[in-house]
């Protein structure tokens, strides 16, 4: 006889507040009646059943009504209509946009990031609108959801809000779930009509946790978060003795330092610098996770698979196990490891001489953080400057280096963008406890041009022996994106002439918005003009540093794509006449075109989730600030309303139109302004307004306000 446990009344109060903030409401009546599962009609039942018992083709050909059927994704939208993405190219070029798909019956129970078979059923000139014929493949069988208690089952409600079904769980398949937690579900059985059915994987706590809310991210976008235990033996038995070898130059007496964040315990890159009569020579030592990770190795097709480590505030998934990550390849100080040095010539304008690259042997004298060099450079505080005497001179030397390298970058047309994010800081329970405004210091600015120093000068060795390696490229934007940005700007008051739309251009319309209130707002909108940076077999360039070549060299032990470098730049210092790189660098049976697609990938995953995961923890602390009032920077407008960013939080938020009761506002899309009809007032991209906490949703993490 099973025993029913009883909730007291203030686990009920804590379920009562999770169903309030993720708008769930308590019990499994209040869960069913809003919502009805997947409904299926008879016609895209027969052909599921026939797919099912293998009798019917899946290619695309003329349809019995004339209308043609495509393989396609499906991508729905909340408010219950989708869209058919073509699975093949040639047939997805012969549509302007992907095919709608109307709400209802059209969906043929089709579900985001379903596999399915599509027909057109109507063709305008500016969109095509389908209907779908049947379900080939589920893409979604394992979610993030949240439990409702029910007497002999329980229902899991999807987190994201595009899934329209929830999923029934008998109550010996919850793992002890209570109302209201977060849980990872497998969906076992779909239906034609009603819920699928289901077990939970993983219960994973109080939805109001911060932590669970990365635990929830983390099963959401399907990270690796552990290491299998054969794995951890491998890393356990690498070799720990450190010897100089005839292959490695002793640097060990250069007075190398690391400069990080606080929190960081992977340390990849030192520096140093010497002055030299013909200027400076700079040493940036990267951690050699090349002589520990062999191609063929469990490590290495881990390594391969996640592709990068993913940060969020207080955790961190990485992607080399930590005997590694924070200890044999970590460049500690005091300790000897083994590096790849990159040592690099400038003469006293910064223009760089020459650079030859060395396995070598260091020892880093001191873990800087970015804060406590920035004290020592800009406000000579006492106590570091005595701490850090032996360094002292060398500090001031980098910043001289970097000033020159930074002007010689800017002047070939190198966009110098300053965006500043939310840093969001977790107490020792896991509670969200502040959010503030970072800002990059002159510390920061000094590391990252020792860095794309050093990026850009393997890329450019690497291309003159004709590697086949993985090149950092930024292609120039869209001139369609570039002209519509420059519309958008001379609304704003910018008139800076358009120059084809070079990097120069965007320099000068950065500098335009320097220290004004629309600098971030501007900035923004001007990246999302810009190509995303990828990882390409072929080097053209980077457009955003305005380099001929640029890769990534200096932070093997969190990219997997730096590692491939490492790899292919030891096998040329090994044999000076090897003009392309060993097939063996890559990970097992992998190309170099394929390593480029996956590690772009890889890298999006990452940012993904990471500005995810602070969307979530930003919601969960602003619950609590419900009311509260906050200066703030208009965005963006449109027919809903208007977009606004906190100033000194940076986060971002909405004012519905609906709750602009002064005046009734019309958009001006032209202008990108909203005018109010009776009294002129103008709101538009740039102005500072006041606003108030209206309300938090956190299951879709939206920040709402009224103007004050």
């Amino acid at each position: 006889m099973t025993r029913k446990r009883k909730i007291g009344k203030g686990k009920k109060r804590a379920a009562e507040r999770v169903g309030s903030i993720f708008g769930l409401g308590t019990g499994v009546a209040a869960s069913a009646s809003s919502g009805a599962g997947i409904g299926v009609d008879a016609g895209a039942k027969r052909k599921n059943a026939e797919i099912r018992r293998g009798n019917l083709a899946l290619k695309s050909a003329g349809a019995a009504d004339g209308g043609q059927e495509y393989q396609a994704m499906v991508s729905m939208h909340q408010r219950g209509f989708g869209f058919a993405m073509l699975v093949d190219p040639a047939e997805a070029a012969q549509f302007k946009k992907d095919i709608f798909l109307p709400p209802g019956s059209a969906l043929g129970g089709a579900i985001h990031g379903d596999r399915v078979l599509v027909q057109v059923t109507k063709q305008s000139r500016d969109r095509a609108e389908g209907r779908v014929l049947a379900v080939l493949q589920r893409g979604i069988t394992r979610l993030v959801g949240f439990y409702v208690a029910g007497k002999g089952r329980g229902l899991v409600v999807p987190e994201d809000d595009r899934l329209p079904y929830k999923i029934a769980v008998k109550r010996s398949r919850a793992l002890g779930a209570r109302d209201g937690d977060a849980v990872y579900v497998e969906i076992e059985k779909f239906r034609d009509e009603g819920n699928p059915e289901g077990r939970i994987l993983e219960v994973l706590g109080d939805p109001t946790d911060a932590r669970v809310q990365i635990e929830m991210a983390i099963r959401g976008f399907e990270l690796p978060f552990r290491f299998a235990d054969d794995l951890l033996v491998e890393a356990e038995d690498l070799n720990k003795v450190i010897r100089l070898s005839k292959q490695r130059q002793d640097l060990r007496d250069l007075p190398f330092v690391t400069i990080d964040g606080d929190d960081a315990r992977d340390f990849d890159d030192a520096v140093a610098v010497e002055s030299r009569p013909f200027g400076f020579r700079l040493y940036v030592a990267v951690a050699d996770v090349s002589y520990y990770v062999k191609p063929g190795s469990r490590l290495d097709a881990e390594a391969y698979a996640r592709g990068t480590s993913v940060y969020f505030p207080g955790r961190v998934l990485p992607m080399l196990p930590e005997r590694l990550s924070n200890n044999l390849c970590s460049l500690m100080p005091g300790v000897a490891r083994y590096t790849l040095t990159a040592i690099i010539d400038f003469d006293q304008k910064g223009q760089r001489r020459q650079a030859v690259f060395q396995r070598s042997l260091i020892k880093s004298r001191h873990r800087l953080t970015y804060g406590q060099v920035r004290a020592i450079l800009e406000d000579r505080e006492p106590e570091l400057c005595r701490r850090y005497a032996d360094v002292l001179a060398d500090l001031g030397q980098l910043q001289r280096l970097a000033t020159r390298l930074n002007q010689v970058r800017m002047s070939r047309g190198s966009i110098g963008f300053e965006i500043p994010e939310a840093d969001i800081q977790l107490d020792e329970e896991g509670r969200v406890a502040r959010i503030c405004r970072s800002e990059r210091n002159i510390a920061h600015k000094l590391i990252e041009e020792c860095m794309l120093a050093a990026n850009e000068a393997v890329a450019e060795f690497l291309e003159k022996n004709r590697a086949e390696v993985l090149y950092r490229i930024h292609e120039e934007p869209d001139p369609v994106k570039v002209a519509g940005f420059a519309e958008f700007a001379g609304c704003l008051g910018l008139k800076i002439p358009l120059s084809s739309g070079t990097s120069a251009w965007f320099g000068q319309v950065l500098q335009a918005v320097e220290g004004t209130p629309r600098e971030y707002i501007v900035s923004n909108l001007l990246l999302r003009s810009m190509q995303q940076a990828r990882y390409a077999p072929k080097n053209v360039g980077h457009f955003g540093l305005a380099a001929t070549h640029y890769t990534h060299f200096t932070s093997p032990i969190r990219r997997y794509p730096d590692l491939l470098v490492h790899r292919v730049l030891t096998t040329l210092l090994g044999d000076k006449n090897k003009k392309r790189s060993k097939p063996e660098i890559l990970a097992a049976g992998r190309s170099v075109d394929e390593s480029a697609i996956w590690l772009s990938r890889r890298e999006r995953v990452a940012v993904d989730a990471e500005r995810n995961v602070n969307d979530r923890l930003a919601a969960l602390h602003m619950s609590d600030r419900v009311g509260e009032e906050f200066a703030a920077v208009v965005s963006g407008v449109g027919s809903f309303g208007i977009f606004v960013e906190l100033i000194e939080i940076m986060l971002s938020g909405a004012v519905a139109l609906a709750e602009m009761v002064d005046d009734y506002y019309q958009v001006e899309e032209k202008s990108h302004r909203l005018v109010g009809r009776r009294t002129g007032k103008i709101y538009q991209v740039g102005d500072l307004v006041q606003v108030r906490l209206n309300e938090v949703d956190q299951r879709r993490r939206r920040l709402n306000f009224v103007l004050v």
